[in-house]
């Protein structure tokens, strides 16, 4: 009984270990199943790799483009509020735009319009139109004349208790415009008075300003504007010369001194000195000689009455010649002071004053451009001195040769020369 017993439990366990080699085997039958059908779902996806990169791209493309369409929206919308007056709301837009795409400012495109509804179309149609403008003075009339029945030069931005400038009728405006460029034709003033707004750009554009200033610089030479376009583009166009200021050179020579003492050496000193131009719109003209530094004789010359020993007065014109080129001749002298009549002798005969001679400068300059100014340059092309003496009425000239010595004048631009008006224009 014992032996049968032993032969059962013999037979029983190689049963089991039957059963468990099966069972590993079956597992790893499904395994290698299990691995040959994961293999076989990655095999497309490597042959696909390529083509993953590419949709994800395209799609964020989408989402960024979809953010800035809708960040662009909101842009307009808030320009719209703005020009209406609704600045905080403005604000909200503007944040939330910005909070989309940073730089929403600099991508949006102001050409088209984002959406169908009209936000923003005011803005789009004012920048397109802006865009359009060839002659800015005829479309500032046309938005004005659209504006009201009643043409006004210019509205208050905020209500007022005093009277407003476009009450004024639109002959006190020119009037006082007039005053702006002022005779000494200060047409600078005018043009950033034109800057204000779009009432006082019509203003300054105004041709009978600009013929005024054309006539009192060139005469009945410029009863026509050909072949200028206008009365404006002739005064900025055709050679003048500037009123605004002075016109300086530097100039210097080497002189021989006295010798020394001993006899062994000669000193030589070099002398350095300037030549100042002023000139003005009626045709005269102030020239000074002067060693004095110009920091010094400009502020001086800002009036026609200065009092300097030096100073010569006259009067110039402009010449245009057959080669286009613009010179100005001016005579210059000093001023005539006429003396008390003197008594001497014992018998207290009055002598009346008698001149000898007079002395008057002849000269002539060519006027140029130089750098980023025009007209700025006056190079010397003649000078000459002519002494009349009175009582033989003999005249003697003395030409001078036109050397190193004569440098070209440049011009510099004084503020305080027109800070004033005397009168207008």
């Amino acid at each position: 009984m014992a032996e049968d017993n032993f032969n059962t439990a013999d037979i029983s366990e190689e049963e089991e270990e039957g059963t468990k080699m099966s069972d590993d085997s079956d597992l790893k039958v499904e395994l290698s199943v299990f691995r040959a059908q994961w293999m076989s779902e990655l095999a497309p996806s490597t042959d696909n790799k390529k083509g993953l990169p590419s949709r994800s791209a395209d799609l964020k493309r989408k989402q960024e483009l979809a953010r800035e369409e809708k960040a662009s929206k909101l842009f307009l919308k808030a320009v719209e509020q703005e020009q209406n007056g609704a600045v905080y709301e403005a604000i909200k837009y503007y944040r939330r735009a910005m909070q989309l795409v940073p730089d929403i400012e600099f991508r949006i495109n102001y050409t088209r319009s984002p959406d169908s509804d009209g936000v923003g179309m005011n803005y789009l149609e004012e920048t397109d139109t802006d865009k359009e403008i060839d002659d800015l003075l005829s479309y500032f009339q046309q938005q004005l004349n659209l504006q009201e029945a009643c043409l006004k030069i210019c509205q208050p931005d905020i209500e007022m208790t005093q009277t407003h400038i476009s009450a004024l009728p639109m002959e006190v405006l020119m009037y006082i415009f007039r005053w702006v460029v002022s005779s000494d034709l200060d047409l600078r003033a005018l043009e950033q008075l034109s800057l204000v707004c779009r009432g006082f750009y019509i203003c300054a554009r105004d041709p009978e300003i600009w013929r005024l200033a054309c006539l009192r610089v060139w005469g009945r030479s410029c009863t026509k504007m050909v072949p200028f376009n206008s009365w404006r583009e002739m005064f900025l166009e055709r050679p003048r010369v500037r009123f605004d200021g002075v016109y300086i050179s530097k100039n210097s020579y080497i002189r021989q001194g006295e010798q020394s003492l001993d006899g062994f050496y000669r000193a030589w000193h070099q002398v350095e000195y300037y030549r100042y131009f002023r000139f003005f719109p009626d045709g005269q003209v102030m020239m000074l000689t002067t060693p004095e530094d110009p920091l010094v004789i400009v502020p001086r010359l800002r009036n026609r009455n200065a009092r300097m020993e030096s100073l010569q007065f006259g009067h110039y014109r402009l010449s245009q010649d057959t080669d286009n080129q613009t010179k100005v001749f001016a005579v210059v002298s000093k001023k005539k002071v006429e003396k008390a009549p003197e008594y001497h002798n014992r018998y207290c005969n009055r002598c009346s004053p008698v001149q000898e001679a007079e002395h008057s400068f002849h000269m002539g300059l060519q006027l140029s451009s130089g750098g980023c100014q025009r007209f700025n340059k006056l190079n010397w092309i003649h000078h000459s001195c002519q002494i009349t003496y009175r009582s033989t009425a003999e005249t003697v000239v003395t030409a001078f040769d036109i050397d190193k010595t004569y440098t070209p004048l440049f011009f510099a631009r004084v503020k305080s020369y027109t800070s004033l008006s005397e009168k207008p224009l």
